[in-house]
């Protein structure tokens, strides 16, 4: 087979969204969707807002102690995927989801399941910071309490502590504890969202543009927390940044009107994308 440059742009040229459609069956997806450790395996995902499909058959695992980025244009489906992964499209009136999602071999949308545990297992960290209107303390304690994660106060105060440390919050606001959280800077905030997070022991991590408030000193402090926590924790992350896809992700995938167009390592996806519509994209041609 030829390895010119023409003979790799008309490889590229060759898949075509008419391709995708005839794939569909088997998949839509170039590259390799799977991951050889998965935490949460997704087969065939659709999501309908009342008449209108946002999700077209996505596959895509999410692998133990790994992130994967979700990127593409503004509207493509990607935060409407992440939010599958713990059902909190459920709180959207008309909204349907089919497939196939797995946590663990468990599936997350079996109607026996209780939602509640399972937002503690897959925790979400969102685009802007919301801490609740109580203390820092507070703040990462409530999760713990109402789970019944901890016995006594004992237990508590060490998991508020490890919880702000592990978010790398607690040196800035240990003594400060019985402050309200409403009253930290923007990226301690969402610091504090994190910890908040990590504070109910959750396996997969989600983070909707987590950044997309902050600037860009809070930005570095929260993608550095993010490298840290993956030793510990599956993250899967939506941004608009390509640059911080690359920098925090190990895998990447490329949202487009819906579809899961390409998914692969991120260093690949970045700088030798398979499909054209991930080349178009990342070098600026739309989007």
């Amino acid at each position: 087979m030829s390895t010119t440059a023409e003979a790799v742009g008309q490889a590229k040229a060759a898949i075509t969204s008419a391709d995708l459609a005839k794939a569909r069956e088997v998949s839509a997806t170039v590259g390799e969707f799977r991951s050889p450790t998965p935490r949460m395996v997704c087969r065939n995902v659709n999501v309908w807002y009342a008449d209108k499909q946002a999700i077209k058959d996505v596959n895509l695992d999410i692998g133990k102690n790994e992130v994967v980025s979700m990127i593409g244009p503004s509207g493509c489906g990607k935060s409407t995927f992440l939010r599958c992964l713990n059902r909190m499209n459920d709180t959207i009136a008309g909204c349907r989801v089919s497939g196939t999602l797995e946590l663990d071999g468990v599936d997350i949308y079996d109607k026996r399941l209780d939602v509640v545990p399972l937002r503690a297992q897959v925790g979400m960290v969102f685009q802007k910071p919301n801490p609740f209107p109580k203390s820092i303390y507070e703040n990462v304690a409530y999760g713990p309490r109402i789970h019944g994660l901890t016995n006594d106060k004992a237990e508590l105060d060490a998991l508020v502590e490890e919880s702000l440390r592990k978010a790398g919050l607690w040196e800035e606001v240990k003594d400060r504890l019985d402050q309200p959280g409403t009253g930290l800077s923007g990226g301690q905030q969402q610091r504090l969202c994190i910890a908040r997070t990590i504070a109910v022991s959750p396996e997969v991590i989600l983070m909707d543009e987590p950044c997309s408030a902050l600037d860009p000193i809070a930005t570095a402090k929260i993608e550095e927390l993010i490298d840290e926590l993956r030793a510990n924790y599956s993250i899967a992350i939506v941004t608009h940044s390509m640059q911080q896809a690359a920098r925090v992700s190990q895998r990447t995938a490329y949202f487009h009107l819906g579809d899961l167009i390409e998914v692969g390592q991120t260093d690949q996806i970045f700088t030798n994308p398979r499909h054209r519509l991930t080349e178009d994209y990342i070098t600026g041609r739309f989007g």
